[in-house]
C-alpha cells in the first residue's frame, strides 16, 4: 500500500461538496469537514480522511438523518441535556460545545450533554474550541462498545476518550486520548496495511491475546467477542483497570448524565447510533487573574520542555504540541493518505457529484 499527499484546501473543498452532495447545507458541510480533517491536520489518520466511507455508509444506511431537528430537553443556566434525533454528529457537537462555552461565559460554568447522536471525529477538536475562545474545555464521548473489561472477554465499553485543553503559551495546552490502548481507527489503518497487531493491544473471542487485526476488526463488527483493552492492556500488572476506570468515567459524564445509551447498546438499535457526548466549559477566571494563571500554567511547561532528558533523546514533548506543529507542515506539504482511502475517495465523490473536486496528487 501507497501514500501519497494531496493539498489541504482541496481535500477540504472537496469533503465540503461531498457533504452537500449528501443533502448537507453548504454551511453544515463546512462544519463537518472542519471538524473531520482537524485529525489529518494534526497527524491522527485513523480519525481523518479514511472515516470518509464510515460517514458514507452512515449516512446513505439512514443513520444519520439529515432532517433531524435536535432539541433541548432539560435546562438551567449551566446545564444543558440535548436530545439529537440521529443528526449527523460533527453539527451536534459543535452545537453542544457553543452552547457550554456560552454558559461558561455568563456564569462561568457550562456543561451540555448529548444523547442520541452518531460519531462526532476527534474529542479535541471541541476542547479546542473552548481554548480559543480563552476557557478551559472538557470534552467525552461513549461509543460502541469494543473495550474488554479487565479480567472479561465481552466488549462492553467503548474507546470512551477524554480531551482537555487550555490556553497556554506558545500553543495552547491540549490532551486527547483514547482510553483504551488504541481506537477502532487504529485497527481498520492496521487492516488496510495488511499489518498484524502488537500483542497487548486487543484480545480475540477467547479473551486471549491476538495480533490478528482482521479477526479481532470482525469480531468487533460481528459482535462474536473480544475486543480492545484498556489502557494498560490486560489485566492489573500494567494497571489496565485503570484504563477501564477512566472509560467508566466517561461513560457516566456521557451516557448516565445525558439519559443516553450505555456503549453495550450503541448501534444495537437497527438504523441508530444512540452515542451520547458531554461538553464542558470552564471560565478559570473564577480562581483569579486569567492572565497570570495561564501564565503560571506557560512556565510550567517550559520547564518540563527544559527538565533533563533520558538517554538519547533530545526533546520532550508537551500534550498538543506534535499535532500543532503537524498542523503547520500538513499545510505546507498536503495530507498524506494512502490509495485504499483515496480509492474510496473517488467512489464516494461519483456517488455524491464531487468527482470534479477530487484532489490530485501532489507526489
Amino acid at each position: 500500500m501507497q501514500y501519497h499527499h494531496v493539498d489541504y484546501k482541496a481535500l477540504h473543498a472537496f469533503c465540503v461538496k461531498v457533504f452537500q452532495g449528501y443533502g448537507f447545507t453548504e454551511e453544515q458541510g463546512k462544519q463537518i469537514s472542519d471538524v473531520l480533517l482537524a485529525a489529518d491536520l494534526s497527524g491522527i489518520e485513523s480519525h481523518g480522511i479514511q472515516r470518509l466511507i464510515r460517514y458514507h455508509k452512515e449516512i446513505t444506511g439512514g443513520m444519520v438523518k439529515l432532517d433531524a431537528k435536535p432539541e433541548i430537553v432539560f435546562e438551567t443556566p449551566l446545564s444543558a441535556v440535548i436530545e439529537g434525533n440521529d443528526a449527523m454528529g460533527q453539527i451536534l457537537g459543535v452545537q453542544a460545545m457553543q452552547l457550554a462555552i456560552d454558559k461558561a461565559k455568563a456564569s462561568g460554568f457550562g456543561m451540555v450533554t448529548v444523547r442520541n447522536s452518531n460519531h462526532y471525529g476527534i474529542a479535541g477538536y471541541y476542547t479546542k474550541m473552548a481554548a480559543e475562545q480563552g476557557l478551559i474545555g472538557l470534552c467525552m464521548t461513549n461509543t460502541e462498545a469494543i473495550m474488554v473489561p479487565t479480567f472479561g472477554k465481552q466488549a462492553m465499553l467503548g474507546t470512551n476518550p477524554i480531551a482537555f485543553a487550555m490556553p497556554a503559551q506558545p500553543t495552547i495546552y491540549s490532551f486527547d486520548a483514547a482510553t483504551t490502548v488504541v481506537p477502532r481507527g487504529k485497527l481498520e489503518v492496521y487492516v488496510k496495511r495488511g499489518n498484524g497487531l502488537p500483542l497487548g493491544w486487543a484480545v480475540d473471542e477467547n479473551g486471549h491475546d491476538s495480533d490478528d487485526a482482521n479477526r479481532v476488526l470482525a469480531n468487533i463488527i460481528h459482535k462474536t467477542g473480544g475486543g480492545i483493552l484498556p489502557l494498560g492492556g490486560s489485566g492489573e500488572m500494567q494497571s489496565g483497570y485503570k484504563g477501564y476506570g477512566f472509560a467508566m468515567l466517561c461513560e457516566i459524564a456521557t451516557a448516565i448524565l445525558s439519559g443516553g445509551t450505555t456503549s453495550n447498546y450503541i448501534y444495537k438499535t437497527p438504523g441508530r447510533s444512540n452515542i451520547a457526548h458531554c461538553f464542558i466549559a470552564l471560565d478559570h477566571g473564577m480562581f483569579g487573574d486569567k492572565a497570570e494563571i495561564e501564565a503560571h500554567l506557560s512556565r510550567y511547561l517550559q520547564e518540563i520542555r527544559d527538565s533533563d532528558k533520558a538517554e538519547g533523546q533530545d526533546r520532550i514533548y508537551i500534550q498538543g504540541e506534535k499535532e500543532a506543529e503537524s498542523h503547520e507542515r500538513v499545510l505546507r506539504e498536503g495530507v498524506y493518505l494512502n490509495d485504499k482511502t483515496y480509492a474510496e475517495m473517488q467512489m464516494i465523490g461519483q456517488f455524491t457529484g464531487a468527482s470534479d473536486l477530487l484532489p490530485a496528487y501532489l507526489d
